[in-house]
């Protein structure tokens, strides 16, 4: 119904945002992407041979995914045919695909469009397999997900991924200084209230351009400073889901942030998770893994500090309690690092795997009855406190097995100290065996 309005005209006096307006009407125009559609880029490489081929657009959203579309099917001559897998399904795709073997048959290709390709099942990628395979269409499929987790590798074998980035500040500039030439009159912030308005759009310019338009409308002839824009418009949430891969990133930026000693850094990820939403106790949770996987024994202090950084949310809740997590993260990442404990567990495990059901020595099994002191139970077992040094360094493991060492302390932290002690009893072993 929308195109039979468009082609008689009777649309043009509808109001249209301000985004809508100043969208690209070539190519040339699409900022921040140009290592996909500049001369060297692989867009830019298949304008130049005059043949497009199907591709999947991966980026975040107001990075311009449609406007690529549809300024690609002018380029090549391909009729544009837009849909969304949100209100599409099967009825919808095969309305489309015999439309498009209709304009195959009159020599006219079709570049089908699907918004948010990722929301279609199974089943729904799979049937557009054989009309990209036989060019009845030319398939762009957009998507802010990752198309390694969310499409067919079927599909994804039949399309090249391309990357959009999200803007970066020079590209939100740009926005705003054609809007400004579209309305025909200065954006009413200053200076810094300008830089203010980039950073609330992060990196969308569809949303920037809309928060302009509010600006605009808003402010009229008066210049806002940064409290004067935060009170005209609303705050964008971060991009931030807690469900997809956007939580996962974050997740792995913290936690390398840790490992690698850079408390600046992993407080920023910090702060961009709680602003995002994230549940303060699931960051508890990873930074108790952080403190026994990255730190362990190096610093057993770490172990504590995290736990005590739960408690105290758990008494406190937000946002206070969100201090005791900073705290806490401060700590792991300026600990001395040390993965000894990790590794000596996952080799303990691989000899316990290869070595099966062997029986501990007898000497350290206890004798509660008579026919156990019999056969040999707990015969021979010194008990080391009794000892003058304290260390028996009787053989703990089973008899038929060569005893290994899974534990090499690193010279870092309190590791130290533990290397000191295991190299003196292994000197203690070596003269107990003469």
């Amino acid at each position: 119904m929308s195109n039979l309005f468009e082609a008689a005209g009777l649309d043009e006096g509808a109001p249209r945002p301000l985004a809508d307006r100043l969208r690209p009407k070539t190519l040339e125009e699409v900022v921040g992407q140009d290592h996909l559609i500049g001369p060297k880029g692989p867009l830019g490489r298949m304008l130049a041979k005059g043949h497009l081929s199907s591709i999947i657009l991966w980026g975040p959203p107001g990075t311009g995914k449609t406007t690529i579309a549809r300024l690609l099917a002018d380029k090549v001559g391909l009729h544009f045919e837009p849909m969304s897998a949100i209100f599409s399904g099967v009825a919808d795709l095969k309305k489309v695909f015999d439309a498009a073997r209709g304009r195959r048959a009159v020599g006219k290709g079709t570049l089908l469009f699907v918004d948010e390709i990722h929301r279609f099942n199974r089943a729904q990628q799979d049937s557009f397999l054989p009309v990209m395979e036989d060019g009845t269409v030319t398939l762009v499929g957009a998507t802010t997900e990752n198309p390694s987790f969310e499409l067919n590798a079927a599909l994804l074998s039949r399309a090249q991924v391309l990357v959009l980035n999200r803007l970066d500040d020079a590209s939100l500039e740009k926005l705003l200084e054609r809007a400004e030439v579209h309305v025909g009159r200065k954006l009413p912030l200053d200076a810094d209230a300008r830089a203010t308005l980039r950073a609330m759009a992060d990196g969308d310019g569809r949303y920037m351009l809309g928060l302009a338009e509010e600006v605009f409308e808003v402010a009229g002839d008066h210049v806002l400073d940064t409290a004067g824009l935060i009170g005209a418009v609303q705050r964008r949430a971060p991009l931030y889901d807690k469900g997809r891969e956007g939580h996962y990133n974050l997740v792995s930026a913290l936690h390398k942030s840790v490992r690698g000693s850079d408390c600046d850094a992993a407080l920023y990820w910090l702060a961009r998770m709680l602003a995002g939403g994230e549940d303060p106790l699931y960051i508890c949770r990873r930074m108790v893994r952080m403190a026994v996987e990255d730190i362990g024994l190096a610093d057993p202090e770490a172990l504590h500090q995290t736990l005590a950084a739960k408690e105290a949310y758990d008494f406190l809740g937000s946002p206070e309690g969100e201090l005791a997590i900073a705290q806490a993260l401060i700590y792991l990442a300026t600990a001395p690092k040390s993965n000894a404990a990790y590794m000596a567990f996952g080799a303990a495990k691989r000899a316990a795997k290869e070595t099966g059901s062997l029986n501990p020595p007898a000497h350290i099994l206890n004798a509660p009855t008579r026919l156990m002191k019999d056969l040999g139970y707990g015969k021979g077992y010194v008990y080391d406190p009794d000892t003058p040094e304290g260390f028996s360094g009787q053989d703990y493991f089973p008899d038929e097995m060569e005893r290994e060492q899974f534990y090499e302390p690193f010279e870092r932290g309190f590791e130290r100290e533990i290397s000191k002690r295991l190299a003196y009893w292994q000197r203690l072993r070596q003269e107990k065996s003469k």
